[in-house]
């Protein structure tokens, strides 16, 4: 049995899987996000390591046949930086965090985002590790002169657990992979202003790299010392391996904390003069491509309006049947985020909007127009993304029955949603039974999903809707400022 582990932001989940693809035990442990001044957003390695081994622990306990690897997945982006032994030289940094808001505002209009992006398919955010680690060479640089490695968080974990760097070259594709060679880009790291720092980037671990718990690791974890380990596919790309995703212009949509938007694509090739936005991401297959598109709108909305309106979120299907398509004439850009944007377009001052607002709106009212326009998002990711083929969802937000027909009158197709718990560990599992020699039967570990459909006449509303949250888009973009 192998078990996956999946590193979110906000919690660290562990699942184990049998050969037949049935979860038989699962465990769960809340990390913490460090909010502070300027829209910074730090987290603690150690705390982290330390839930990994939590949950880890608890479901090893939970189970009577051996353990025989663990897959880690995880979240992406931001800035772990870590000395040679994986000790951290300061907080790590989400890819939440919005301090380099303004150097990716001047990388726009100086044309780094563009450089960087014909050269790579990857666009600059604030939370990309390009971006906060030429923040930090600029404000901290002693911390990145103490660093070994400027790195991503599965790798950090992994590099605790077994004592080796191992970069997965999902994580390595964000921002400076050249998809075509699968290798740093030189100019786009000369672009950014970091060629000096090109030391820290370690290069992309092979596809099916397996590692080996040390003796620090198999101590934390309490598992046998060499057991495999494999670190990667991040969780943007597992999500998609375990969501069903395997045919070119079939795609997934992740709906948590943010949204997630991913197309399978064969070969790297992408639009060089599209919008600098999205990235393309490698896939342990050498010749598969994820178009992604990870925008900064999710669940993390739905939660501070039900804050804002005295709502409990476990309500928002009732406000959701409440109050019917249109939201009464309410309409929002749900762009809430402290760091702006990331997908299908980048700008930092990106922010929300509500429209339409009366003294007979209701706070369902305001929370539908929400849903609604998260739902828009989606829709323009996915476009953006090329999707044409058949769409699967996970995430949180996918616990909302209202919510999920919502996404499916939107987007004007069916959407299908795969068996829980852990669609992320269950991908990484997946990878890491292939890197292993030894690959599970996918049609029995994919085949319990349902679907739900699209209803036809609230479809055709959305349609009406979705160009009138298009063209206030248009509108605004050009009248928000850092």
């Amino acid at each position: 049995m192998i078990i996956g582990v999946d590193i979110g932001t906000s919690l660290t989940k562990a699942v184990v899987f049998d050969r037949d693809g049935a979860a038989i035990a699962n465990a769960g442990a809340a990390t913490e996000l460090r909010n502070l001044s300027g829209g910074r957003v730090e987290q603690d390695l150690e705390e982290v390591l330390g839930t990994v081994a939590r949950v880890v622990r608890e479901v090893a306990a939970g189970v009577d046949a051996p353990v025989t690897a663990l897959a880690l997945t995880g979240q992406g982006d931001g800035l772990w930086l870590r000395d040679e032994h994986g000790r951290p030289v300061r907080p790590a940094i989400s890819w939440l965090d919005g301090r380099a808001a303004s150097l990716v505002a001047k990388w726009q209009s100086g044309g780094v985002a563009e450089e960087v992006f014909r050269r790579t398919g990857s666009g600059l955010f604030p939370g990309c590790a390009a971006a906060l680690l030429a923040h930090v060479d600029a404000e901290e640089p002693e911390a990145l002169d103490r660093a070994a490695v400027a790195g991503y968080c599965v790798d950090a974990v992994a590099q605790r657990l077994t004592g080796t760097v191992a970069v997965d070259v999902s994580d390595a594709s964000l921002p400076f992979l050249n998809p075509r060679t699968r290798r740093y880009d030189a100019a786009a790291i000369e672009a950014c202003g970091l060629s000096h720092r090109r030391g820290l980037l370690a290069e992309p671990a092979a596809p099916g790299t397996v590692l080996r718990l040390d003796a620090e690791g198999a101590r934390l974890l309490g598992l046998p010392k060499g057991l495999p380990v494999t670190a990667g596919p991040f969780d943007m790309p597992a999500c998609a391996i375990g969501a069903g995703v395997r045919r070119p212009g079939d795609g997934v949509l992740i709906v948590g904390t943010t949204l997630g938007c991913e197309v399978l694509r064969q070969g790297p090739d992408f639009d060089r003069e599209g919008e600098p936005a999205g990235m393309i991401l490698a896939t342990p297959r050498r010749d598969e491509y994820l178009r992604a598109m990870a925008a900064m709108v999710g669940t993390a909305g739905l939660e501070w309006a039900c804050k804002l309106l005295g709502a409990r979120v476990e309500d928002t299907d009732a406000m959701l049947a409440v109050s019917g398509p249109g939201a009464g004439g309410v309409r929002a850009l749900p762009f809430l985020a402290e760091s702006g944007e990331r997908a299908p377009f980048v700008d930092a001052a990106a922010r929300g909007r509500f429209t339409g607002l009366s003294l007979t709106s209701g706070r369902a009212d305001v929370v539908r127009a929400l849903c609604e326009s998260v739902a828009y998002a989606a829709r323009h990711c996915l476009e953006e993304a090329g999707l044409d083929g058949a769409l699967y969802a996970c995430g949180g937000g996918m616990r909302s029955p209202e919510w999920t027909r919502i996404f499916a009158d939107v987007l004007g197709r069916p959407i299908t949603i795969p068996h829980e718990p852990g669609v992320g560990t269950r991908g990484a599992v997946m990878a890491a039974a292939r890197a292993l020699g030894d690959p599970v039967d996918e049609e029995r570990w994919l085949e319990a999903a349902t679907t739900v459909a699209l209803r036809p006449r609230e479809a055709e509303f959305y349609q009406n809707a979705y160009t009138e949250y298009r063209s206030a888009l248009a509108e605004v973009r050009g009248r928000w400022t850092v």
